[in-house]
């Protein structure tokens, strides 16, 4: 086996290709940061890993070790092995865009996951605009009984891990979320993450 590091810096994505039987682990490096996850699959790209699929198979609104998530085609993609972390994550809120900080009332540009997964997919040679929605790793935006949302910091620790297992070959996709409007990454802003590669 060999094992490849990672770093995402802050405000960034980054692109990795997984074989099946491939483990990956996100690793908050300080704790703080959110960081948008989404997986497509390889060779055909239109399947990717789906929440809205993903939460009906689960009937469950966070993923829990042992749980295997699926595609828009509602088949295997990714096996949660370990979560070395709060476990507070969050499959329900989009990826952020410009619009986004729009609405925030932040005018110019601003660095977003929208931008970080089209830019990071690019890179890895594929051709795509279309951004799923992701699975929202250590974000901590919990629900009320009557259905009200609230962003809240994420409640994550300084090494906190995520790992995942690759049921067939992917391109995962990662972006440490740009977000400083709203604290979900705490009050310092933005940092950097890692992510760990195990290959068979």
């Amino acid at each position: 086996m060999a094992t490849e590091l990672i770093k995402v810096e802050a405000r960034s994505g980054q692109a990795v290709r997984l074989a099946a039987g491939d483990r990956l682990a996100v690793v908050n490096t300080h704790g703080t940061q959110v960081v948008d996850f989404w997986a497509l699959c390889l060779p055909d790209t239109t399947e990717y890993l789906s929440m809205v699929h993903t939460r009906s198979a689960l009937r469950r609104l966070r993923p829990q070790v042992g749980d295997t998530l699926v595609t828009n085609r509602r088949r295997s993609v990714l096996h949660l092995v370990d979560d070395a972390s709060p476990g507070v994550h969050d499959t329900l809120i989009a990826a952020c865009d410009q619009a986004r900080y729009r609405q925030l009332g932040f005018e110019g540009n601003h660095a977003n996951c929208c931008d970080n997964f089209r830019m990071a997919v690019a890179e890895a040679g594929i051709d795509r605009t279309d951004v799923p929605d992701p699975l929202n790793l250590f974000m901590n935006f919990p629900w009320d009984v009557e259905g009200r949302l609230e962003a809240l910091p994420t409640v994550g620790a300084p090494g906190d891990r995520v790992t995942f297992a690759a049921k067939r070959d992917v391109l995962v996709v990662v972006s440490a979320c740009p977000m400083d409007v709203v604290p979900i990454n705490g009050h310092a802003g933005p940092v950097d993450v890692t992510l760990e590669v195990v290959r068979e």
